[in-house]
């Protein structure tokens, strides 16, 4: 065989062992192989015919072919056609007269449009030179089995009310603690006389300001009051990466909240989960937002449900959901002042165990600029000085000690932070 193709003057292109032919010009002078490595080899005779036909199993030398037999094939090559065409398994998308468009995992594939009957939607199976081989299913392919959206899987989105915590837990931004009251708690109580004047529902109210400033707290505290079911969502828990579970997700806990109303329905961080729709935004943001548009679009005044959205980037939020209708209300909390943060400590103090008087307006002082969350900071390291004290009790020098500690622990971040940041 070997001394036949040199006599022919064989010329092989991108040489590389075991093959399939899969396919012979007209005229027998040049045949294609597909390399059970990947890729595809060129085989042309100056001469003679070749005599392989299409299908054979052939192994491939620098100026030689001979014919294989076909359990020659490696077992752990990629499954493929008579031809030695990579087989692959897709759904259709696109069928034109010359071009057929298969959707094969995430990846697109243009092939040839043949004589088998497919249509947009079928799972089919295939090879990138043949086109579809036949239709193995009439529905489109499921890649997972998408996991079913229950009422457990809403019944983790709701928050159990807090005990007796209310607004006089808060601490601080009386103003801040009096608008919502208004914007959210009194429409909440009263959606009957709203409805009776002709009052249209407030949907939504947005919450902004820097971290800790409390925005998290004052929702729960909002729901908390008024009766409210409360339901709790940030973009890790929303988003998820099999396609259009995010969406029906949302769907459902909109419909949970209206079918238990009262209810509040809070986005943490929202520009997490629905922040601007451009060319860099990933595609399953796009479609949360579209989704959330249309469910508080959907709004009714019979469907008691307040959403609230807090954020400490409100420029990176989709400006669609600020439009009227939506998040048109907005409340901004800022850092607390002196003697905001003096009510912060004095009103978390009440649920410690403590060697009264602590020296409040000291430590309310000497902490300017310091956030809600950052005042906490200091009953948690007064706490843990306590206990390595081996007391029940968190006293005068654990306080100090404490606030000197979280101050320390501020500037240390302040540091490294960028200088818009600090």
């Amino acid at each position: 065989m070997s001394e036949y193709l040199e006599a022919m003057d064989v010329v092989i292109s991108d040489p590389a062992k075991i093959g399939r032919v899969a396919a012979v010009s007209g005229d027998g002078t040049r045949m294609w192989v597909h390399l059970a490595a990947g890729g595809t080899a060129t085989v042309t005779s100056a001469g003679e015919p070749l005599e392989h036909k299409r299908g054979a199993v052939v192994l491939v030398h620098d100026s030689t072919i001979e014919p294989l037999p076909d359990e020659a094939w490696p077992e752990d090559s990629p499954q493929q056609d008579s031809t030695g065409g990579e087989l692959w398994v897709g759904v259709v998308k696109l069928r034109h007269e010359q071009v057929t468009v298969v959707d094969t995992g995430g990846r697109f594939r243009g092939v040839p449009t043949n004589h088998v009957e497919y249509e947009p939607g079928n799972t089919v199976e295939g090879t990138d030179s043949g086109g579809v081989s036949r239709v193995l299913d009439l529905k489109p392919l499921r890649y997972v089995d998408v996991v079913e959206i229950d009422d457990d899987v809403i019944a983790g989105f709701r928050r159990e009310p807090s005990g007796d915590v209310g607004f006089g837990d808060f601490g601080g931004l009386p103003e801040v603690v009096a608008r919502a009251q208004e914007l959210i708690e009194l429409p909440l109580a009263h959606r009957d006389q709203l409805r009776a004047i002709g009052a249209e529902p407030i949907k939504g109210v947005l919450f902004t300001g820097r971290p800790g400033t409390g925005k998290t707290m004052l929702a729960r505290i909002i729901a908390n009051v008024a009766g409210a079911t409360f339901y709790e969502i940030s973009g890790p828990t929303i988003f998820s990466k099999w396609f259009g579970e995010s969406e029906q997700i949302l769907r459902r806990i909109f419909d949970d909240a209206a079918a238990r109303a009262p209810s509040i329905v809070f986005f943490d961080e929202i520009d997490s989960v629905a922040g601007q729709r451009n060319e860099e935004a990933h595609e399953e943001s796009k479609r949360v937002v579209a989704q959330l548009l249309t469910l508080m679009d959907g709004f009714t005044p019979e469907k008691n449900v307040t959403v609230i959205a807090a954020t400490n980037r409100p420029q990176d939020i989709d400006v669609a959901l600020l439009r009227p209708g939506r998040f048109d209300w907005k409340i901004d909390f800022p850092l607390p002042d002196r003697s905001d943060r003096q009510a912060i400590l004095e009103v978390s103090a009440k649920r410690l165990k403590t060697d009264d008087p602590l020296p409040h307006a000291w430590a309310a002082l000497n902490s300017d600029g310091w956030s809600a969350a950052e005042l906490a900071a200091i009953w948690k390291e007064a706490a843990l000085l306590a206990v390595a004290d081996d007391r029940e009790l968190i006293m005068t020098e654990d306080y100090l000690v404490a606030h000197a500690r979280v101050a320390a622990q501020r500037s240390a971040v302040a540091v490294h932070l960028p200088e818009e940041q600090a």
